[in-house]
């Protein structure tokens, strides 16, 4: 088997590959390199991607429905988890390590990434202390590498990698952190995530012009990696999970459930917070797809109208359908509604703004009941003396005060890019490049044959 850097570059398409990404272009020319479209998987989410890329198989049958779903067990909902043991399946690693015992893997920043089989990973992952204070950290394995990569790069750039400072700064540390492990261990296999397109592609579009700047970032350190890893006798191929598309429609389902009176609703300390356990019926959103919890079976033929007449909505699920899309699962939602592709689900409850929960207003990713694509904003009502507000935040959070850093809008309008569904232009399908030679130049292949070719790809001559 050969040695091989699998770099994931989080929201890349066809469409962006051009003058502004010298690298990337030189690499997928380069005989015997092919670039082929990758058919999204549905949804097309970070965690549902990475999980079928790595086991060969659907939702159905590795579990991650999405990014976040509804626990029936607990009745709460569970978002953003790390553990690798939520992926059901034999992973690409593990099914490599069958036929040459003893091979190695890296798994840096994918994500699922806490308590794999994998031999060193690296995650990112806060310490939550007991004053209310969060400390940005990572975890890694084995324990002891932690302390070897902060002594060596510094603090992980956390403001960076999510929330409204996210920048190419978290790349550049993760690449620099790629290289670190490859000097120290020389894995056979690297898995590496670069997340900078990810960002600016929600905050302003895709067809804004200051893209053209994100592309020439990640594309540099895309570059300086494939020259690092191929200079060290390692196969490279790069690889994205979905494409953004530009939207202008924000879809509140919960907020239509709430004016028919099925959620249920608590007041705790003047502030709105849904109680998913007690209510008939409600939405766990994810960019562009929604779970729908259905817990009085007796209105679910009347949830499902009411969703299908949504402006906005595409397509809504149930029962074999779910099947049909690769989505029959038991965490699924009785009801499994997709955008249209300008369009995007919020998970706002609240009818007023003063009543919203004090965690929508920050970045709290695994609090809230869905994604939220706002984190990425800073609220431009609150922009006058912003950084003076945040520092004295600042120093107060490192004194051991309690402090709530509310600083995200909550207008969902300011969200210009998003993804999930499964777009009709293949331009803006996620793609693959590498020495991938039974692939035609330009062919399309599903999500879950990816894991093939990557399997191929590291048993392949270099």
């Amino acid at each position: 088997m050969n040695r091989t850097a699998i770099i994931n570059v989080v929201g890349l398409t066809p469409r962006h590959l051009g003058e502004n990404t010298p690298n990337m272009m030189d690499f997928a020319r380069r005989r015997p390199n092919r670039m082929v479209h990758v058919e999204p998987v549905l949804p097309a989410v970070t965690s549902t991607a990475q999980a079928t890329y790595l086991t060969g198989k659907r939702p159905s049958a590795h579990g991650i429905v999405a990014n976040g779903w509804y626990d029936r067990d607990y009745a709460e909902h569970r978002f953003w988890k790390q553990s690798n043991h939520l992926v059901q399946g034999r992973k690409l690693w593990e099914h490599l390590r069958e036929e040459k015992p003893g091979f190695t893997c890296a798994k840096l920043f994918w994500w699922n990434n806490m308590y794999s089989s994998a031999d060193w990973s690296v995650t990112p992952r806060p310490i939550y202390c007991a004053n209310g204070k969060k400390v940005f950290d990572i975890a890694t394995n084995p324990l002891d590498l932690r302390k070897t990569l902060r002594k060596k790069h510094g603090a992980f750039p956390f403001q960076t990698f999510w929330g409204p400072m996210s920048g190419i700064e978290s790349s550049h540390w993760i690449a620099r952190v790629s290289k670190t492990i490859e000097e120290l261990y020389s894995p056979d296999l690297n898995l590496v995530y670069l997340p900078h397109l990810d960002y600016n592609l929600q905050r302003i579009g895709p067809n804004d012009p200051y893209i053209s700047i994100d592309l020439g970032r990640i594309d540099a350190v895309v570059g300086d990696l494939i020259r690092f890893y191929e200079n060290r006798g390692v196969q490279v191929a790069l690889l994205s999970e979905y494409g953004i598309t530009e939207v202008d429609h924000p879809i509140h389902l919960n907020r239509i459930f709430r004016a028919k009176g099925w959620l249920a609703i608590k007041d705790e300390l003047g502030r709105d917070v849904l109680d998913l356990g007690a209510s008939k019926a409600f939405a766990i959103a994810d960019h562009q797809i929604a779970h729908i919890y259905v817990n009085d079976p007796s209105i679910q033929n009347e949830v499902r109208r009411t969703v299908e007449e949504t402006t906005g909505v595409a397509t809504v699920s149930e029962g074999s359908m779910r099947r049909y899309h690769g989505l029959e699962h038991s965490r699924s939602g009785d009801l499994i509604a997709v955008s249209n592709i300008r369009s995007w689900f919020t998970y706002y409850y609240w009818d007023k703004d003063r009543r919203a929960p004090d965690f929508a207003r920050t970045v709290d990713i695994h609090r809230k009941p869905g994604y939220d694509p706002c984190e990425l904003f800073f609220d431009p009502a609150k922009k006058s003396g912003l950084k003076f507000r945040l520092g004295f935040k600042a120093l107060k959070s490192a004194f051991g005060m309690r402090t709530l850093f509310d600083v995200v809008p909550l207008d969902a309008s300011m969200v210009k890019g998003s993804h999930g569904c499964i777009p009709e232009r293949k331009d803006n399908w996620p793609v693959l490049i590498g020495n991938f030679p039974s692939l035609p130049e330009g062919t399309s292949i599903t999500a879950p044959d990816v894991y093939e070719q990557l399997h191929g790809l590291c048993k392949r001559e270099a």
